[in-house]
């Protein structure tokens, strides 16, 4: 199951939540701040201890003062134009952090709009390729069940819901 939601991520009742991470791993704006604040200072000290992740990976941590049992940090690409293989490398975060929910058998997992703020990735592409991977990633594997794109305005949110509507069309 599919499902888009306005508000914020760090309230959802879900058992992952998906932070739109840095390099680093050391917290920043948008829904990385968010994250960061709602867990607490024990998240940055677990992040410093992973030492970094590169783009189109994820890394887990406990999620500390978040009801929820995990944080998977996805690094998403800096938009520079798609010729740098962004796209691969979005598609990357998708997969990684639906892998790892598998792994750890976690029924539900929130994603947020990956490289959609800062890293300024065109929010058409980018709510593409998440819902390209979402429904290939449930058309192989029943797990996770419940899949949540979380969107902190109605605009966004709309995009996912047509490009769900527009994938179940084809």
């Amino acid at each position: 199951m599919i499902e888009v939601h306005l508000g914020d991520i760090t309230r959802l009742q879900v058992d992952v939540i998906v932070n739109a991470a840095n390099t680093h791993l050391l917290g920043g704006g948008g829904v990385d701040g968010a994250i960061h604040r709602a867990a607490g200072p024990r998240l940055l000290e677990a992040c410093r201890e992973l030492g970094g992740c590169p783009v189109g990976e994820v890394r887990a941590t406990p999620a500390f003062s978040i009801p929820v049992k995990r944080i998977y940090h996805a690094v998403g690409p800096v938009w520079r134009g798609g010729n740098l293989g962004e796209p691969e490398l979005l598609a990357s975060c998708y997969r990684h952090c639906l892998a790892l929910a598998r792994r750890e058998h976690m029924s539900s997992i929130a994603f947020p709009a990956i490289s959609c703020g800062v890293y300024d990735y065109p929010p058409e592409q980018a709510v593409e390729i998440a819902v390209e991977e979402v429904q290939q990633h449930l058309d192989r594997d029943c797990e996770p069940l419940r899949i949540v794109f979380c969107c902190f305005d109605e605009a966004m949110a709309e995009l996912y819901r047509q490009q769900l509507d527009a994938y179940v069309r084809r």
